[in-house]
């Protein structure tokens, strides 16, 4: 059983891939935590995410041991995050990694939940169940600033909003597996729901809550 689960920044894919998880016995994988993982480490290395070379060799050299590092959180990080995921081949050395965690989930789970921005498109346009999970642009740049104002309390709503405007232009108009929804996948708005409302709809459209 593969639950794939698309959407932008900050519209609550995260925390709800990770609940229908816990909930179903499933494994997770945050696949925007892989490209976080090459961004941070160009960042480290002082290495230029917008050079594709560059960008593939960390790709190549990624350790998945990494993948629990406070630093892949730093907003920074996302930025270059959202820069070397726009590298074709970047997203091909990735893709062997995710197919093969829904596939074979580790541990024997039963099903994998996958999260990011093309998983239910590329990465398992065959997962049994579709989810896009989306937010006003307005209600996203609140929640993100919520979030790194425990970091910094200096930040901005217009510059996190005018971040994650671009960052949204990036992700849903690079050349190679833009983020849009899968034709058969089901649609979820976030924006007037909190994390609780948003599990009890995802879990319907699963069909793991009994009416």
């Amino acid at each position: 059983m593969i639950i794939a689960i698309d959407g932008p920044a900050a519209a609550g894919k995260g925390t709800l891939a990770r609940r229908i998880a816990d909930a179903l016995g499933y494994a997770h994988l945050d696949t925007g935590a892989l490209y976080r993982a090459v961004g941070l480490a160009l960042r480290r290395a002082g290495g230029d995410p917008a050079d594709a070379d560059t960008a593939l060799a960390a790709a190549k050299t990624l350790d998945p041991a990494g993948l629990t590092d406070p630093a892949l959180r730093e907003e920074e990080t996302g930025k270059a995050a959202s820069i070397v995921s726009a590298h074709p081949a970047v997203r091909a050395a990735l893709l062997d990694f995710q197919r093969g965690f829904a596939r074979c989930p580790p541990q024997n789970a039963r099903g994998a939940v996958v999260e990011g921005r093309d998983i239910g498109t590329v990465v398992c346009p065959d997962a049994d169940v579709k989810l896009f999970v989306d937010a006003d642009l307005a209600v996203r740049a609140a929640r993100r600033l919520a979030e790194l104002q425990q970091k910094d309390p200096t930040l901005k709503l217009d510059d996190v909003r005018a971040e994650m405007a671009a960052r949204d232009e990036r992700d849903r108009n690079r050349a190679d597996s833009p983020l849009r929804p899968a034709a058969d996948a089901h649609l979820l708005d976030t924006t007037d729901l909190d994390i609780d409302g948003a599990f009890l709809a995802a879990m319907k459209v699963i069909g793991g809550l009994e009416e």
